[in-house]
């Protein structure tokens, strides 16, 4: 009887979980990109594995890769997964006997001589007992298997926002690069101008004070001088601030990281062509989309979860102990010490099934069951938008870049005219057939105009950067994952037994 009732708790036990089953919502995306028929873009698959290389640039290769062992962001986004890699040991530990207690107890017992009905017996002895108790849940209605569905889906997603943190912390620290690059340009190209129209102004000073020269024209180039001057203070501290920002990217405090920037550098070249693939990719390239559809699958198991709270839950329960008592009236003869806990006649035990129904609830379960179903609406929702916003984002980098370096062909030729502009406008002032204000004109025009160049081409590759960061680049790696480093590692193993989970970091199939 006790056998045949265990078996037909453990073919139930292994009944199909009750909920709905996931099914990978649809990915709302066009079947091209718009602006793939422009000729610096392919549909080739995406070249997305340290795309930063391609901008050929040394610095940025080793900035990144130091990036990549030292941001706290990435040692967080690492800890969570290890977190919830244990989150799912215990989830998987709930379908075994949830309780396993082993428990000893000598207690001294002596009772009132004067107390009613205590004239007769011991007064005085010790109870002994040695108890193993069990109590097992059996998972009928999928209620922990559902556990661990939910639990296997956050650890994936926690892997997912792992290659978020890395494909973000790549693209900010190649952007904050850029940006830095960009304003030394800016700032190089103020100094210059600053020394031609120091040039200027001596010019006319001088002319000014032979008498060549009304003191009008002195004050305007003194004026143009001044405002020249003045916006290299505001370039320098934008640098400083970059450099501080790419310190903490490093993770490092604020500090020097010139010698991490080997001086002074350039703007690095784009590619001729950039691979985008096709819409279609986003959902296997992005670690937020991926992230967002596991969220749904966690959720959905916790839709099943409310709805085992509908049936009763079966147990089965038991204990096997031992349990003597002895007096402790020391002139009496006889064996009266824990000896007798040790005797066949002092084994005890119980065993049994039982059963748990709320069925009066007021309602209280089957809410909660419509709670965890909007919530698992709102994860479907969130993944069609999460995918929409992605394909959006690639799109603007697209157009961005598209705009931008039609831009910088527009704003070379500028620049080479403005040039010309200056040098021909302060010869024909020294030879007396131009107004000094022709000079002033194109003077300021030439400044401006290397500024909004300079500029421009920073926003060139930010834009390029920013196509590789939207279809989701920088996160892929030929090496497994490595979620802590040594010195981590360490420390965790001295203060925690973590048995081969940090042996064995969970490497998902993409």
């Amino acid at each position: 009887m006790r056998s045949t009732l265990i078996t037909v708790f453990v073919v139930l036990a292994g009944c199909a979980p009750v909920g709905p089953e996931f099914a990978r919502p649809d990915a709302p995306v066009n079947p091209a990109w718009l602006n793939a028929e422009l000729k610096q873009f392919d549909t080739d698959v995406a070249e997305l594995a340290h795309w930063w290389t391609r901008l050929e640039d040394p610095v940025l290769d080793r900035l990144i890769a130091t990036a990549h062992r030292q941001n706290n962001n990435i040692k967080l986004a690492g800890l969570r997964v290890l977190e919830a890699q244990a989150s799912l040991g215990i989830a998987t530990g709930a379908r075994f006997p949830q309780t396993q207690v082993l428990s000893g107890s000598a207690t001294a017992v002596g009772a009132s001589e004067s107390n009613a009905n205590t004239t007769a017996g011991d007064l005085n002895f010790t109870q002994y007992g040695l108890n193993a108790n069990f109590a097992w849940e059996i998972d009928f209605w999928g209620r922990f298997r559902r556990g661990i569905e939910a639990a296997d889906a956050s650890l994936l997603a926690s892997i997912a926002g792992f290659d978020e943190a890395m494909l973000l912390l790549t693209a900010q620290v190649a952007d904050t690069y850029i940006v830095i690059r960009s304003t030394e340009e800016q700032l190089r190209l103020a100094r210059q101008n600053l020394v031609l129209q120091q040039r200027s102004f001596d010019i006319v000073q001088v002319l000014f004070r032979n008498g060549a020269s009304s003191e009008l024209d002195a004050l305007q180039a003194r004026t143009l001088l001044l405002s020249t001057e003045a916006a290299i203070p505001g370039l320098e501290t934008a640098l400083r601030q970059a450099k501080n920002a790419l310190s903490v990217l490093l993770g490092m405090p604020p500090s020097g990281v010139d010698e991490l920037l080997n001086g002074e550098g350039h703007l690095p070249i784009l590619p001729d062509r950039i691979r985008v693939g096709i819409p279609a990719n986003i959902v296997r390239q992005r670690p937020d989309v991926r992230r967002a559809e596991l969220q749904a699958l966690a959720q959905n198991a916790a839709v099943g979860i409310a709805e085992t709270d509908l049936y009763p839950s079966f147990s089965l329960s038991g204990s096997l102990g031992l349990a003597a008592a002895g007096n402790t009236d020391t002139t009496r003869t006889g064996d009266s010490g824990p000896g007798e806990l040790f005797r066949a006649e002092s084994l005890t035990y119980s065993a049994g099934p039982s059963f748990v129904w709320p069925f009066l609830n007021y309602g209280r379960i089957r809410n909660n069951i419509r709670v965890q179903d909007a919530r698992l609406q709102q994860a479907l929702i969130q993944y069609r938008e999460v995918v929409i916003q992605a394909a959006l984002e690639v799109e603007n980098s697209m157009a961005a870049l598209a705009g931008t370096q039609a831009q910088d062909k527009i704003l070379a030729d500028t620049v080479r005219v403005a040039e010309r502009s200056a040098q021909l406008s302060l010869l024909r002032y020294q030879e007396g057939f131009a107004d000094y204000q022709r000079v002033l004109d194109a003077q300021q025009a030439l400044f401006t105009q290397q500024q909004r160049y300079a500029s421009n081409r920073g926003n060139v590759v930010r834009n390029f950067i920013g196509i590789y960061r939207s279809l989701g680049g920088g996160w892929q790696s030929s090496q497994p994952r490595q979620y802590v480093d040594e010195g981590t590692r360490e420390q965790m193993e001295d203060r925690s037994n973590w048995g081969d989970l940090l042996d064995n970091p969970p490497q998902p199939n993409e």
